[in-house]
């Protein structure tokens, strides 16, 4: 029984495991700075976060959601940084080579929490919606930092017409 049972208990869990990974989401050791202080605000304990494949299975991204994706310098590279402008927002960039800036049909302006620590659209501009992959939801490790991760915009980030993007 013990031979037969650990077998299946491997053919079942393999699969099991890799629709979940690929589908629903997985855990993730987030390394760096650049979203200090809401990931990782003492570099000696470094956060793991929960990353939500659910969450964005149908482009539906809001501002300051901290999100995924394929670095578009480094495409080997997974980011997460804050979403920070949507379409037909318009934002102050920090840095880029346009001082403002109106983001692009179906793409996102995203930043890390660190400001000038962080490689982000302010180097790299804005980025296309379909290459979000997940959505950073908990916390899950060390136990004394499990929370869930807010969905707010630094006060000095918000676009210059969020209010109207609110009304439209």
């Amino acid at each position: 029984m013990g031979l037969s049972f650990t077998f299946r208990s491997i053919l079942l869990g393999v699969p099991v495991g890799y629709i979940f990974f690929n589908q629903v989401g997985c855990i993730v050791r987030v390394e760096g700075s650049s979203m200090q202080p809401t990931l990782n605000p003492d570099l000696e304990k470094i956060d793991w976060v929960f990353l939500n494949r659910w969450a964005v299975r149908d482009r539906s991204i809001s501002r300051g959601d901290i999100v995924a994706f394929k670095s578009p310098k480094y495409p080997y590279q997974k980011l997460i940084k804050r979403v920070i402008g949507l379409s037909g927002d318009v934002i102050y960039t920090l840095g880029y080579r346009k001082e403002i800036l109106e983001v692009p049909e179906k793409q996102c302006w995203v930043e890390g929490d660190h400001t000038g620590k962080s490689l982000d659209s302010n180097t790299f501009g804005p980025i296309p919606l379909e290459i979000i992959t997940e959505k950073a939801t908990h916390i899950v490790w060390p136990p004394s930092r499990w929370q869930s991760l807010e969905n707010n915009i630094p006060d000095n980030r918000i676009p210059i017409n969020y209010s109207h993007a609110i009304a439209a």
